[in-house]
């Protein structure tokens, strides 16, 4: 698949996934959110894309191994 492509894919799954996760405040997704945390998704989630559900308790459950520019996002009211 085109390298191009398959990123696309895993941003679009990735902020999808951050936006399902309505315990973690997110209004919306936001430049500042994926640049903040797709790195993170992708490293530690990308085994789950794309299904959403799974991206997004990936994501809960490796809150302690993320970013600290992604935790401060994902706590942000």
């Amino acid at each position: 698949m085109n390298l191009c492509i398959r990123n696309a894919i895993l941003g679009g799954a990735v902020v999808t996934a951050l936006l399902a996760s309505s315990p973690v405040a997110f209004a919306a997704g936001t430049s500042e959110q994926r640049r903040a945390c797709m790195g993170d998704a992708i490293r530690f989630c990308a085994a789950e894309i794309p299904n959403v559900s799974r991206i997004t308790s990936c994501m809960r459950t490796n809150f302690s191994k993320l970013s600290a520019a992604c935790k401060e996002v994902m706590v942000k009211s």
